[in-house]
C-alpha cells in the first residue's frame, strides 16, 4: 500500500500551490506530514496545510494553519 502526503500553500494573492509525495510506509508518510505541519505552524503564508491519505484517496489525517485569523 502507498501513502500520499499533500502540502497545500495559499499565497498572499490567493494562489494555491501543492506539493505531492508518495511513501511505501505509513510511518515515513506520517513523518513527512508532521514535518510539513511543523513548518506550517510558523509559516508566513496565509494558509498552510497538510493531508495524509491512502493511495485510494481516503483521508487519514489533515490539518491546516490559518494565519489570516491572527
Amino acid at each position: 500500500m502507498a501513502f500520499i502526503v499533500v502540502e497545500i500553500q495559499t499565497a498572499q494573492d490567493g494562489s494555491v500551490g501543492t506539493l505531492i509525495n508518495s511513501y511505501d510506509s505509513r510511518k515515513n508518510a506520517e513523518s513527512r506530514y508532521h514535518q510539513i505541519l511543523a513548518a506550517a505552524a510558523i509559516s508566513e503564508l496565509p494558509v498552510h496545510a497538510a493531508m495524509l491519505m491512502t493511495e485510494h484517496g481516503k483521508p487519514i489525517k489533515y490539518e491546516s494553519y490559518d494565519h489570516e485569523e491572527e
